[in-house]
């Protein structure tokens, strides 16, 4: 019962978020190559220096961070009404009065399912955003393929990509935990459940932004 709420709960925040984070990703990394050959004018600065910017850009900031602000409104105010939906409707009630530990078939399967699945999300995210980033450089005719690929590689940082990561779990626990905390509390009827919602969204990206400082000024301390 439990692994088959967990598979349902990774399909609904993976599958069912693919499509806007394919999209973001993509013309973010866009916009980052042409606004970052924008402001390299001087024709000291190799073209190369362009794509380690994106590079380092989309892995550092706008892959897990960016991403995760957008999910923690898609699938924050999900997890949120949904859990607010059956509290109202005395759902959790009568399955408390069955015997069932609500908080681990309900909550439980939603924050592990984030943690499984957003962190995926992001490695996508990074992909695709580098690579819009080459898609327009070469199509606006910025630089060359060969020179954005040869600038991927140059002072690459191993430890970047384990950054990332560390926020994506971060990120990944406070966009399923807090709408699951207003959703499993609201008090009310349906006019709380919206509200609910959305200071579980307004909330879950306040915190979003205080970790990606506090990761920040942890992790990326010399």
């Amino acid at each position: 019962m439990y692994w088959k709420e967990l598979m349902h709960q990774c399909s609904e925040i993976g599958i069912g978020s693919l499509g806007i984070v394919i999209i973001i990703s993509f013309f973010m990394g866009a916009v980052s190559a042409l606004q970052t050959a924008y402001q390299l004018t001087s024709p000291v600065i190799p073209k190369s220096t362009i794509a380690q910017i994106v590079r380092d850009t989309v892995i550092l900031e706008f892959a897990p961070t960016l991403v995760c602000i957008v999910l923690a409104g898609g699938v924050g105010s999900k997890i949120a009404s949904e859990l607010g939906n059956m509290r109202v409707s005395e759902q959790i009630d009568a399955l408390e009065i069955m015997g069932i530990n609500t908080k681990a078939y309900l909550v439980l399967p939603k924050i592990l399912a984030a943690l499984i699945v957003i962190p995926m999300l992001v490695i996508i995210s990074a992909g695709l955003g580098i690579y819009g980033g080459r898609v327009a450089g070469v199509m606006s005719g910025i630089l060359a393929p060969n020179i954005y690929d040869r600038g991927l590689l140059e002072n690459f940082q191993p430890y970047n990509v384990a950054f990332a990561m560390s926020k994506a779990y971060t990120f990944s626990f406070l966009i399923s935990s807090i709408p699951a905390y207003y959703g499993y509390h609201v008090e009310g009827g349906s006019l709380e459940i919206g509200r609910s919602s959305t200071k579980a969204v307004v909330v879950s990206c306040v915190a979003i932004l205080f970790a990606d400082y506090l990761l920040a000024a942890l992790l990326l301390n010399d």
